[in-house]
């Protein structure tokens, strides 16, 4: 691998926004279904055709630079967390001029002040008119699998209640990946209200949750790419799951006794992540196969077995005098030098 500089941060490319609003003219506007926005008509004309709706060139208020968009008909779409913190919150105001304050929820950033709005208006200055206080901005770096490139695209929520839901899901994650691996995730749209002050206010929420995985998955830590990106598929779409280096699993099911032992032995495999816990993968299905084959070797041993006569009786072992002086904590018929026979 070559060098890299180590005084600079390295970043994906950004390459557009998955927004839940868009503008009509100068006036703002919810959407109840994502709005994917990017300089590249390519990415946007993509979208359209996985998720619907039709591309237009756009230009996002106070901006004199044209860019696509496509306000499309779906409400969740599909997601890959990256490896990172992929996750940015902070209590922001902005103006024409720029960003005005920036607060991590203790302290103004940008004057080093204690927070401006918890100072003026309580714990729930949240609740206070737009405007008058900063807005809760999340913002979420995700890679759409299904779309060209391999940059970063940004899903940005000024929702209060969002900011909440977001860190808990993405700190949880990362506590189980150390930041490691891709995990799947389904970015979904989810109409909410609240009544305050007598008056219900209808507002969507961006939710963020696993896509085809257990929390049992995402917290045992790095999943392969593979997996990732093919979780209901086990990753067999992209690449087999391979085996770690210096175990052949074949071999040793092969090896094994019964189907029992092979199938702790895919538990061990499991654990060591050579195998998606779903037995999806090519490695699960030949230890299965293999386990089938030690069932019907017993069926048929089991079948060999003398069975009783036409008067019901089975046959006895005789055992010669010098078995009867062996040990008894064997079976009589495995004790060394047994003349067992039927």
């Amino acid at each position: 691998m070559g060098s890299r500089l180590l005084n600079i941060q390295r970043r994906a490319a950004e390459h557009g926004r998955l927004r839940t609003g868009y503008t009509q003219g100068n006036r703002p506007m919810r959407s109840a279904t994502w709005v994917v926005t990017s300089h590249s008509e390519e990415h946007v004309r993509t979208a359209a055709q996985l998720w619907g709706g039709e591309p237009e060139q756009w230009k996002p208020l106070n901006s004199t630079i044209a860019q696509w968009r496509v306000i499309t008909t779906a409400s969740t779409i599909e997601a890959l967390i990256t490896p990172g913190d992929p996750l940015n919150q902070y209590n922001e105001m902005w103006s024409k001029g720029g960003c005005q304050r920036r607060c991590d929820g203790e302290t103004e950033l940008l004057t080093r002040q204690p927070c401006i709005c918890l100072a003026r208006f309580g714990e729930d200055w949240h609740q206070q008119k737009k405007g008058t206080v900063c807005s809760t901005t999340s913002r979420l770096n995700v890679m759409l699998p299904d779309l060209s490139g391999m940059g970063m695209w940004r899903a940005e929520t000024h929702s209060f209640y969002a900011a909440q839901e977001w860190g808990g899901m993405v700190d949880m994650v990362l506590a189980g990946t150390d930041g490691k691996g891709f995990i799947p995730v389904n970015l979904r749209i989810e109409p909410r209200q609240r009544v305050a002050n007598g008056e219900t206010k209808k507002f969507p929420v961006v939710v963020v949750e696993l896509r085809n995985i257990t929390p049992r998955q995402a917290l045992a830590g790095p999943m392969t790419a593979a997996v990732a990106l093919d979780p209901a598929g086990g990753g067999q779409a992209v690449a087999a799951i391979e085996a770690p280096k210096g175990r052949d699993w074949i071999a040793d099911a092969k090896g094994a006794l019964t189907s029992d032992d092979v199938r702790d032995l895919w538990m061990e495999a499991q654990n060591a992540g050579a195998v998606h816990p779903k037995g999806t993968d090519p490695l699960s299905k030949q230890l299965m196969a293999i386990a089938a084959s030690k069932d019907a070797e017993s069926n048929r041993q089991g079948e060999d077995e003398p069975g009783p006569d036409e008067d019901g009786a089975y046959d006895v072992e005789v055992i010669d005098e010098a078995a009867e002086r062996q040990p008894t904590d064997w079976p009589v018929a495995a004790q060394p030098g047994s003349g067992a026979r039927r």
